[in-house]
C-alpha cells in the first residue's frame, strides 16, 4: 500500500498490501470520474473536533474500508485541522502515472517517471507518483534483487541489519599504525586538529565499519577515497563530538558531515533526528540530492527540504511523512516552526553549513532561535571555509567541547585551480572576455562569469550572446527560485555555455563540469575570492580561473600578491610597480617594526630602561 502524505494507515497484518489512502477525500456519494479508478474505494474521514483533546482522550477516528472489506484507522497527522477543514472529502490514489501533475522544482519526484511523487512506497519508502508506478518500481527492485542474489556467493554472509545500534570503534590498521606515522600522515595532508582525545584519521571508508548498503552508496556515488577533511572528520562526527571544521573550497565537506549525520539518523526515532542548516537554497537543494544518493536503500531514510522561494504546502505534506533528515534555510524553517507544523524535541545532530557566510548574511539570531528548540546534548557541527572571531564566538555559545579541525593553508585557494590575473581597464573589459571566449586553448564550455551587480550579469550576458552568438544566462537573486532551478540544471545538462553570475553560485555548490572561471569584476574581499576561483577545481578536478583587475581594486593590491604569488602564477607589472602596492607594502612593514619594539628582550632591554627614564625625566 502507498503511505500517503497527510494520513497514517493503521492495518492489521491480515490487511490487504494492495490497498491505498488517499491523500484527499471524495466526497461521499460521488462517482469515480474514470472507468481506470473505479477499484479505489471512496472513503469517508470523522471531521476531528477543534478543540484540544482532553487527557487520555485520543483524536477522533475515521474508518477506512480495503479491499476485502476490512477496516482501518485514520487519523489526521501534523496540527489541528478546523471543523470546516476537515471535513474537507479526499481524492482516490492516482492509478496512472499519465493522470499526476508535473513536479516542481523542490518537491519529491517519482522513481519511476520523474512526475510529483505525491505518494510514498510503503515497502521501499521510494517517492512514486501512482498506483501504475509503485507496481512498476516494485517490478525492478524484484528484479535487482533476484540478479544480486544470481551474482552473490552462496557462501557470503549477509550483512548486519541496518537498525542495528552502530558505534564507531578505530580499525585495527589504524590502531596498529605508530604514533609518529600517524603525525606524519596529518603533516603531509595538511590536517591540523586542536582538541582533547581526537580519533585517529581513517584512510578508507571501509575502516568505518558502515553498512554495505551505505558502502555501495559511497562508491556508486564516486567516493573511492577519502580526502583530507573525510578522513579526520568522520571519525570525530561518528563519535558524537561537536566540531568547529575549516577546509578549502571543493575539498569534500559535505560529505564529511553527510555521513555521521546519516548513521545518527538510523537510530530508531518518531521525529526528524537531524538538521542541517543552509544559507542559501541552492546548496540546500544539492545537499539533499547528495543525501538521497548516500541513503537509497537505507530503511525509513527520508529527507525533507525545506527553503523559501518554493511552494509551502508540499514542503508541509512532506513533513508529515516521518522524515529524518532536515535540510532547510532558515528563515523558512523559523516559518513553519511558527506554525507548529515541525517538532525539533528529537534531533540529535545539527550541521550549520557555510557557517561564515551565514552570519555574514545576518542570519545569526535566526539559527541561535532555531537552536532553541534542540535538545542541548545534541551534537553540533560548524563548517566554514574560514574560522574568523565570529564563529569562534558563535561556536562559544553553542559547542561544548568542540574539536577543531582545519585543513590546508588558511583562506588560500583551491590547488587545482591555475590562476591568471590580467591587468584590464574598464573599458576594454568586455572585448578582453570575448577574446577569452573565442580562444580554443582556454573556451572550456561551461564558463562562469562573475560580476559583481545583478544588472551587470544581465547586460553582459545578451552581449556574450549578440557578439559571440554561444548560449549564455545570467543568474543572480533577482531570479526566482524555479527560474534559478532551471537555470543550474541547464549548466550541469551543457545547455549553456556561459553563465553570468552575481555571488549566488559563488559558493558551496559543487559544478564539477566547470573548467573556466572569469572574474570579470574582482571580488570585494579575499574571501569571496578564494571561493569564486574555487568553482572551477571542484573535487579534485583541475581548472583555470583568470581574474581581471585594475586600480579600483587597489585596497586588495597586497593580498592578490601574496595568494596568488606562491602558486607560481605570473603577476602584471601594473600590479607590482603600482604605487598602491608599494605604499601597501610599506605600511605593513611599519606594523611590523613597532609589534617588534614592543616585545622585550635580552637585546632590547637597555633601549627600553633608557627611553622609559629619559621620557620620565623630560616630565
Amino acid at each position: 500500500m502507498f503511505i500517503p502524505r497527510s494520513l497514517k494507515v493503521k492495518r492489521n497484518v491480515s490487511d490487504d498490501d494492495k490497498s491505498g489512502v488517499a491523500k484527499k477525500l471524495k466526497p461521499q456519494g460521488e462517482k469515480l470520474s474514470s472507468e481506470e479508478d473505479r477499484e479505489i474505494p471512496d472513503v469517508a474521514l470523522v471531521g476531528e473536533e477543534t478543540s484540544a483533546p482532553s487527557a487520555g482522550h485520543s483524536p477522533e477516528l475515521g474508518a477506512l474500508p480495503d479491499s476485502d472489506g476490512h477496516f482501518a484507522a485514520v487519523c489526521l497527522d501534523g496540527p489541528e485541522q478546523s471543523a470546516e477543514d476537515s471535513c474537507v472529502p479526499e481524492e482516490p490514489i492516482k492509478s496512472f502515472a499519465k493522470t499526476q501533475r508535473l513536479a516542481e522544482p523542490g518537491e519529491p519526484v517519482c522513481v519511476v517517471c520523474g512526475r510529483y511523487g505525491e505518494y510514498i512506497c510503503d515497502k521501499t519508502d521510494a517517492d512514486v507518483c501512482s498506483l501504475e508506478c509503485k507496481a512498476k518500481h516494485l517490478l525492478q527492485v524484484t528484479e535487482k534483487e533476484e540478479n544480486a542474489k544470481l551474482q552473490k556467493p552462496s557462501s557470503e554472509p549477509e550483512s548486519p541489519h541496518l537498525d542495528a545500534f552502530y558505534a564507531y570503534k578505530e580499525h585495527s590498521f589504524i590502531l596498529s599504525l605508530l604514533d609518529d606515522q600517524v603525525e606524519n600522515l596529518k603533516l603531509q595532508l595538511g590536517i591540523s586538529v586542536q582538541g582533547q582525545e581526537v580519533p585517529r584519521p581513517i584512510i578508507d571508508f571501509e575502516h568505518c565499519g558502515f553498512p554495505e548498503v551505505l558502502n555501495s552508496n559511497l562508491k556508486k556515488s564516486g567516493y573511492e577515497v577519502p580526502t583530507p577533511i573525510q578522513m579526520q572528520m568522520i571519525p570525530i562526527g561518528l563519535l558524537g563530538r561537536d566540531i568547529v571544521c575549516s577546509a578549502d573550497t571543493g575539498s569534500g565537506k559535505t560529505a564529511a558531515f553527510l555521513l555521521p549525520v546519516i548513521i545518527r539518523a538510523l537510530e530508531k526515532n518518531g521525529t526528524p533526528s537531524a538538521l542541517i542548516l543552509t544559507p542559501t537554497r541552492e546548496l540546500a537543494i544539492q545537499i539533499e540530492r547528495q543525501a538521497k544518493e548516500l541513503m537509497c536503500g537505507l530503511p525509513n531514510m527520508r529527507t525533507v527540504l525545506l527553503v523559501g522561494g518554493l511552494p509551502l504546502p508540499p514542503q508541509l505534506h512532506r513533513l508529515k511523512q516521518n522524515v529524518k533528515v532536515i535540510i532547510a534555510t532558515p528563515g523558512r524553517l523559523l516559518e513553519i516552526m511558527k506554525q507548529s507544523y515541525v517538532e525539533l524535541s528529537g534531533i540529535k545532530i545539527v550541521v550549520i553549513d557555510e557557517a561564515d557566510t551565514m552570519l555574514k548574511m545576518g542570519f545569526q539570531q535566526q539559527v541561535l532561535d532555531i537552536l532553541e528548540n534542540t535538545p542541548l546534548d545534541r551534537q553540533t557541527i560548524l563548517v566554514s571555509a574560514t574560522i574568523p572571531a565570529s564563529i569562534e564566538r558563535l561556536a562559544s555559545q553553542l559547542l561544548h567541547d568542540p574539536v577543531r579541525i582545519i585543513i590546508g593553508e588558511k583562506n588560500l585557494p583551491c590547488p587545482n585551480v591555475r590562476q591568471i590575473i590580467l591587468w584590464v581597464e574598464e573599458p576594454s573589459k568586455k572585448k578582453k572576455l570575448f577574446e577569452i571566449l573565442n580562444d580554443e586553448k582556454l573556451f572550456k564550455p561551461p564558463v562562469l562569469v562573475f560580476v559583481d551587480c545583478k544588472l551587470g550579469a544581465d547586460l553582459l550576458s545578451d552581449a556574450v550572446h549578440k557578439i559571440t552568438g554561444l548560449q549564455s544566462i545570467s543568474m543572480h537573486s533577482d531570479k526566482t527560485q524555479v527560474e534559478r532551478t532551471r537555470i543550474l540544471q541547464g549548466l550541469f545538462q551543457g545547455e549553456y555555455e556561459v553563465v553570468v553570475s552575481t555571488g549566488v553560485l559563488g559558493r558551496g555548490l559543487d559544478l564539477i563540469n566547470v573548467k573556466l572561471v572569469v572574474n570579470f569584476d574582482m571580488p570585494s574581499s579575499m574571501d569571496e575570492y578564494v571561493h569564486q576561483v574555487g568553482r572551477a577545481g571542484r573535487l579534485g578536478h583541475n581548472g583555470t580561473a583568470i581574474t581581471f583587475i585594475n586600480n579600483n581594486t587597489k585596497k586588495l593590491f597586497l593580498d592578490i600578491v601574496k595568494r596568488v604569488k606562491p602558486t607560481g602564477s605570473i603577476l602584471p607589472p601594473q600590479l607590482l610597480n603600482s604605487p598602491y602596492l608599494h605604499e601597501q607594502k610599506r605600511k605593513e612593514q611599519q606594523r611590523v617594526n613597532q609589534a617588534q619594539n614592543t616585545l622585550v628582550t635580552g637585546d632590547n632591554l637597555m633601549d627600553i630602561i633608557k627611553k622609559h627614564d629619559k621620557s620620565h625625566s623630560q616630565k
